[in-house]
């Protein structure tokens, strides 16, 4: 497609939600990444009426093609993970390790999430849905040429390339996942086009290890990566107030087309792979922020994918329900019951999980937002506002910020 400007509508198009039973296949068996949290989620979102909207199409995927994969992908490694497929004793490219075992069919249930994902980013282009959201998408770790992290194929960085491709000129990445969105960031880090954003738990105590405040993209494209990297034991409040210190301001001065966003579950608190202290509220809060950012510096243009997330009954499910009905067309109240029947599935596919009664995490609390203060300059005495002041100082003045003023 021509130009640089996605094309107009004169009203709303449906959301796009890209979906098909097939997309549980990605299962590398006895393993945190379990695709019964992607099942729960769509059965829960299904049973509560998101998915039946008269605003939302659901989309089946199709595979990507070799041609896509290649986009980010090395040709070895797109060998590599073909021969996997088949051959359960395949090493090399970080297959067949404790985080990437390796499972028959591998590469046709990862080009699945990637075809997914393609097609959600080309109807948000297209103007053929305003936003649009793979679920099953956001594996943010795997590089051009092994696997790492529960990923295979990097989904984001392909539909990011593949936009691009289309005549996309400014593409903003936010990263809300509780592991730093390595992968998207090392494809994209010359890339001035593509800002990246990544809110994460420090390096120094989780997977990868990488996403410091210093790192702000590469020589021909300075300021074009945003890290802001916060001490376990973050909560509600305090992740929130460096989510706004942030994230709206890098976005507004780069002032992007489109904005994608992955939005890995496993910030919150009851996760088995990580120390932030999040509740299900501050994740719809959080969701409800991006969909204003999505509408005041993108036109509404919104790219959306699930990710991490490994609480697979306490919270993976509610908090993506909420995030697909806020791209669909209006919040879930916080209160609302989770249905009887969903309760009932979750038991059967999680016997020793406790299927939450409600969407929130504050039972008979007041439906909104959650709470925080905003982040004011100084010498600040909290781990979280040094975190904010360090990203701050690191790549603000590269992006044309002033890195002490809390309008900006």
């Amino acid at each position: 497609m021509a130009g640089g400007t996605p094309p107009a509508t004169t009203a709303p198009p449906p959301a796009a939600v890209l979906w098909a039973p097939d997309l549980l296949r990605y299962d590398f068996g006895d393993h945190p990444m379990n695709p019964v949290r992607v099942e729960l989620t769509m059965a829960l979102a299904r049973e509560l009426g998101v998915l039946d909207r008269p605003a939302v199409e659901v989309v089946a995927p199709t595979p990507a093609d070799d041609a896509t994969l290649r986009l980010v992908h090395t040709a070895g490694y797109l060998d590599a993970v073909r021969a996997a497929s088949s051959d359960p004793n395949v090493t090399g490219h970080g297959l067949n390790t404790a985080d990437d075992p390796v499972f028959p069919q591998m590469h046709e249930a990862s080009a699945l999430i990637v075809g997914a994902s393609v097609a959600a980013a080309r109807a948000v282009w297209t103007g053929a849905a305003r936003r649009a959201v793979n679920i099953a998408g956001g594996l943010h770790h795997a590089m051009p040429d092994r696997a790492s992290g529960f990923c295979v194929y990097n989904d984001p960085a392909i539909a990011i390339r593949t936009l691009l491709d289309a005549g996309a000129e400014s593409i903003a990445y936010v990263d809300i996942d509780v592991h730093h969105g390595d992968g998207v960031q090392q494809v994209f880090y010359d890339d001035p086009r593509v800002l990246t954003i990544s809110l994460h738990e420090t390096p120094y105590a989780l997977f990868p290890g990488t996403g410091f405040p210093t790192e702000t993209g590469g020589d021909g494209a300075p300021g074009s990566a945003v890290n802001l990297a916060l001490p376990p034991g973050t909560g509600d409040a305090g992740w929130l107030r460096a989510f706004h210190a942030v994230i709206p301001g890098a976005v507004r001065a780069f002032k992007p087309q489109l904005l994608v966003t992955q939005c890995g579950a496993d910030a919150h608190r009851a996760d088995p792979l990580a120390d932030l202290r999040l509740s299900v509220d501050c994740q719809r809060t959080a969701y409800l922020a991006l969909e204003r950012l999505a509408d005041t510096v993108c036109g509404g243009r919104w790219l959306a994918f699930g990710g991490g997330g490994y609480a697979l009954v306490e919270a993976v499910p509610r908090a993506w329900t909420h995030l697909l009905a806020i791209l669909t067309g209006g919040p879930i109240e916080p209160d609302t019951p989770t249905p009887p029947r969903w309760r009932a599935l979750a038991q059967a596919r999680c016997p020793q999980a406790y299927p939450p009664a409600t969407m929130s995490d504050f039972p008979g609390a007041a439906a909104g937002t959650v709470p925080h203060r905003p982040w004011d300059p100084g010498e600040p005495a909290d781990a979280v506002d040094r975190a904010i002041i360090a990203t701050r100082r690191a790549v603000f003045p590269l992006l044309g910020l002033d890195p002490y003023d809390p309008r900006d």
